[in-house]
């Protein structure tokens, strides 16, 4: 599968992107960052866009993206998350209010809508946009899920927006296939208190849970949500970390996993 780093960034800045990862130019992964980075042609194929949960830097581009693929006729957009996360993009997003309810409003197939919700059972597999996809819970300040997305063989992981976990890494351990993590680290290790309190790792965090997975130090790992204020501080001390296969992707990578 191919992967485009379309958003990998903790915060905005006209530099940094907010999180929103394309796997084979058909699926998304969150939506920080679809619109910003697609043009209107790559936008009409997403097929579908996996959800982590329902912080605004990861869904914001939702608004944007159905209303563009509305105008566009496009085929329905499946937007796929937990019970919580869609109950929460249902209620506080698409609400009529704040944007249109395009679950309500029709796309370019008669009698679909602009786009379909789909709710992730936890670690149920689910056929999504053709690939395999299971939900695995995480540790946030709310509802959070990573993602296993199988296709043709090969599995990647994404952590979400997370802290120190112990189930992803159990699945991710039984999971022969997977050529690939992309995990989240958002602050310096000087910052440790505030990481804890918002629910993401630091450098010395993730070291010690990356301990729990066996395949660490052959595993490539890509590190995304970086605060902008702390890039080159959080990079720096990832480069300390020795045995593992750390990465620091940028804004238009492209990786064959």
């Amino acid at each position: 599968m191919e992967l485009h780093v379309i958003g990998c960034h903790g915060g905005e800045t006209p530099k940094h992107r907010a999180s929103t990862f394309l796997i084979d130019g058909t699926l998304a992964i969150d939506a920080g960052a679809v619109t910003r980075g697609l043009d209107l042609d790559q936008q009409g194929k997403l097929e579908a866009c996996l959800v982590s949960h329902a912080h605004l830097d990861h869904v914001r581009d939702l608004a944007t993206l159905a209303d563009n693929r509305c105008q566009m006729r496009s085929a329905p957009l499946v937007v796929a998350g937990s019970k919580a996360t869609i109950q929460s993009l249902k209620q506080h997003f698409f609400n009529g209010v704040l944007w249109p309810d395009f679950s309500v409003i029709p796309s370019g197939t008669p009698g679909r809508s602009t786009i379909e919700f789909l709710e992730l059972d936890d670690e149920v597999p689910t056929v999504v946009a053709g690939r395999t996809v299971r939900a695995i819970a995480v540790s946030h300040t709310i509802d959070c899920s990573g993602f296993v997305v199988e296709s043709n063989g090969a599995s990647l992981a994404y952590s979400g927006d997370t802290g120190p976990t112990d189930r992803l890494w159990e699945v991710l351990d039984a999971t022969p296939n997977l050529r690939a993590m992309l995990i989240e680290v958002s602050f310096p290790d000087r910052e440790a208190g505030l990481a804890r309190v918002s629910g993401h790792y630091t450098p010395a965090s993730l070291a010690l849970d990356l301990k729990k997975f066996r395949r660490a130090a052959s595993t490539p790992t890509f590190l995304y949500h970086i605060k902008p204020l702390y890039q080159r501080e959080v990079e720096t001390e990832c480069s300390r970390l020795t045995g593992l296969s750390l990465e620091v992707p940028r804004i238009d990578d492209v990786f064959r996993i």
